[in-house]
């Protein structure tokens, strides 16, 4: 069974983010297997790069969506992303200098913000694109 599972409950309404979520999902998934089966310090790197990468990618592209919408809440909901893009860089710059190893905490740092994030911040945004016709 994965680690974290996509369910409709973290469907956010738009098609394309719910995508780009279940992405996020599925590289965390990814990562937790490679702790689980003691992958090598570069496989672990090359995964936990992605999900930074991509990570960044998601932002900009919802960030883009919201200024679009006009999305009252856009500068706290940019905020609360570059505070986790600072964070996750973080982490994998400790991971890559070896000052830490990709441990459980990280990965359920990882497992519980994407959840909260999405059920709570992410999720306060969907009608405001759906009425701005974005779904």
């Amino acid at each position: 069974m994965a680690f974290l599972v996509w369910t409709d409950t973290l469907s956010v309404g738009v098609l394309e983010l719910d995508n780009q979520h279940k992405r996020l999902v599925a590289l965390i998934n990814e990562l937790n297997e490679a702790m689980k089966v003691g992958k090598s310090k570069d496989t672990l790197h090359k995964i936990f790069d992605d999900l930074v990468n991509y990570t960044i990618h998601h932002f900009s592209y919802e960030e883009s969506l919201l200024q679009k919408a006009s999305y009252v809440n856009y500068a706290t909901h940019k905020r609360e992303h570059d505070e986790l893009t600072k964070k996750v860089k973080v982490l994998r710059d400790d991971f890559l200098s070896g000052k830490m190893m990709i441990s459980i905490e990280v990965r359920d740092f990882l497992k519980e913000w994407i959840l909260n994030h999405i059920q709570k911040t992410d999720k306060m945004y969907s009608s405001a694109l759906n009425e701005y016709g974005i779904k």
